[in-house]
């Protein structure tokens, strides 16, 4: 077994992880749990927004604070990570695992049975902080639980695969959970079921893991609380920058924007400067100098920018502008879903025989191709059409939308190479790592993906918003025109929307053509992840413990323990 105790001097030659299964463990259970797990993480993040309409009407929510109902949790999840991660590696990773899920299940009671806005929100940030926990811990297990080479790979695959699809399953989950008023035989409000879904996978969950999952060795150096203060604080604030960037209401250059991002930068400086300064740092910054891993996190960061930014924008093109209902907008992403598992099946595979940089290389050029297809929708927005759609309760896309020729192919696509993309960064994110450092390692691929989603959606929201005001500017006054010569007041507010008619045609005329522009620039993000993993990435599949030297022999050295070759 290997010794995890914590050396005097860190910084020297790295202890290398367990290569045989804790005893009296069951892989298959084992694995079984940690993905059920990661999957409810991940599809937390989006199961509520088909459910957003429903939210605002029922609890009163204006439009600006709906948008916490998303944010909240990802503000949580996001910048907690990191500590989660430490607190995993001190505290054990099976325990903080299990405490992540009794709090994500709590939490989910409390956002279910919510009759204030603020009580949501606030369940939302508790779930955020279970979440933390629970997520950085469920990677480290992996790692520590299943023998390096192929049963890793197994498990890395499916891991991985629960990460990628998540985000989508979470849309058709949320979408069929939204359309449901009755559940046997009592009147259920729809939109409440997507977050009490989740109690009790959380409390089965913390009942299994204490028999399903061994517990891992405690690190008992104390905890950095310098370190943890700023970098907590560092990612709230420049998460939250980027979150009031991309609203419409503020924009980059309002002071509340340039105040967080500004103190977020100069949290997360005070933040390295720390770790650098103190003998047990929350982070060593060896784990995110090291070559291997500095390019994942690197290329994960620009990936997730891209990624999140095709769910959000797709999500409302799909029900806004082609006029699905909830459950056919989730069921429309089916296909990426089912494409991710193919990829991840694929790449589980590969990484035995291909240089990683190939893999991810290819597979983030292949999800480049798929949003530059979603670049090109065409739908006639112009003035007459989007009010006579208007005036026929329709929207201007019900008319030309072809699922199978404009969104079926590219979501393949987009699957195939962000499942081609997730196993490979996987393994290198957590590659030569200590095993007392096993859980903070893999909480910064969580944290890279968290905040390069959050940061994606800032930018990308905002360059839409440029063209949508531009394109808003040229048509507003023909759209005023076209209503009022239908007899219509533009300014009165629609029927249950809350909403004035001039704007609700507006948004039609408007959104495709900030979209296209948004998914062009995601286009170009994919494009730089890419390029960032065929030049830096180097490291080869015996490097990983995934295949043979010169002469057959599996290099053990280099498995787990021994530094990426650069």
């Amino acid at each position: 077994m290997t010794d995890t105790r914590p050396s005097s001097t860190p910084a020297e030659g790295p202890t290398t992880l367990d290569t045989q299964a804790p005893p009296g463990i069951n892989l298959t259970k084992a694995l079984v749990l940690i993905s059920v797990v990661q999957l409810m993480l991940v599809l937390d993040s989006t199961i509520t927004n088909i459910a957003l309409p429903h939210i605002s009407r029922d609890l009163g929510l204006t439009q600006v604070t709906l948008t916490w109902v998303v944010t909240s949790y990802a503000l949580a999840f996001g910048g907690l990570l990191i500590l989660g991660g430490r607190l995993g590696d001190m505290l054990g990773r099976r325990r903080t695992f299990t405490i992540g899920l009794l709090i994500f299940g709590v939490a989910s009671l409390l956002g279910g049975f919510a009759t204030e806005g603020w009580m949501l929100l606030a369940a939302r940030s508790l779930q955020g902080v279970g979440a933390a926990l629970a997520s950085p811990a469920a990677l480290a297990l992996v790692t520590t639980t299943f023998p390096a080479g192929p049963p890793r790979n197994k498990a890395m695959g499916v891991y991985a695969a629960m990460s990628g699809i998540g985000a989508a399953m979470g849309l058709l989950l949320g979408g069929w959970l939204t359309g449901i008023d009755s559940l046997l035989g009592f009147d259920v409000t729809g939109w409440r079921l997507t977050l009490l879904i989740n109690a009790p996978i959380g409390f089965i969950g913390a009942f299994l893991a204490p028999r399903w999952l061994a517990e891992s060795a405690r690190n008992r150096n104390p905890l950095d609380i310098p370190g943890a203060l700023t970098a907590t604080l560092g990612m709230f604030s420049l998460v939250y920058g980027l979150t009031r960037a991309g609203d419409a209401d503020a924009g980059w250059t309002a002071p509340e924007t340039i105040f967080f991002l500004a103190a977020g930068v100069l949290l997360l400086v005070g933040f390295i400067l720390v770790q650098r300064k103190v003998a047990q740092p929350m982070l060593p910054l060896r784990i995110v100098m090291d070559r291997t891993r500095g390019t994942s996190f690197a290329a994960m960061f620009f990936a997730a920018m891209a990624m999140m930014s095709m769910f959000y924008f797709n999500g409302l093109f799909v029900q806004r502008i082609v006029g699905y209902e909830p459950f056919k907008a989730g069921l429309a992403f089916l296909p990426f879903s089912m494409s991710v598992m193919v990829g991840t099946i694929v790449a589980a595979k590969l990484v035995a025989k291909v240089s990683i940089r190939y893999i991810t290389g290819v597979g983030t050029l292949l999800a480049a191709g798929a949003l530059l297809g979603f670049s090109r929708y065409s739908v006639d927005d112009s003035p007459e059409h989007a009010v006579s759609q208007f005036l026929a309760s329709q929207s201007v896309g019900a008319d030309s939308f072809n699922y199978i020729a404009d969104f079926f192919p590219f979501l393949v696509l987009m699957g195939l190479g962000m499942g081609l993309t997730f196993v490979p960064m996987t393994l290198t994110a957590v590659h030569a790592i200590r095993a007392e450092e096993a859980g903070v390692g893999s909480s910064v691929l969580n944290t890279v993906t968290q905040i390069g989603g959050a940061f994606g959606l800032g930018l990308l929201s905002t360059i839409s918003l440029q063209f949508v005001n531009r394109r808003s500017d040229e048509v507003s006054d023909s759209v005023r025109a076209g209503l009022e010569a239908a007899g219509m007041n533009p300014d009165q507010v629609a029927p249950g929307t809350g909403t004035s008619m001039l704007d609700l045609v507006l948004f039609q005329a408007t959104f495709t053509e900030g979209a296209t522009a948004a998914f062009m620039a995601a286009a170009g993000m994919m494009v730089l992840a890419s390029v960032i993993m065929f030049t830096f990435m180097r490291i080869q599949p015996h490097e990983l413990g995934q295949g043979k030297k010169r002469g057959g022999a599996v290099d053990t050295d280099t498995m787990d323990g021994a530094p990426a070759q650069s």
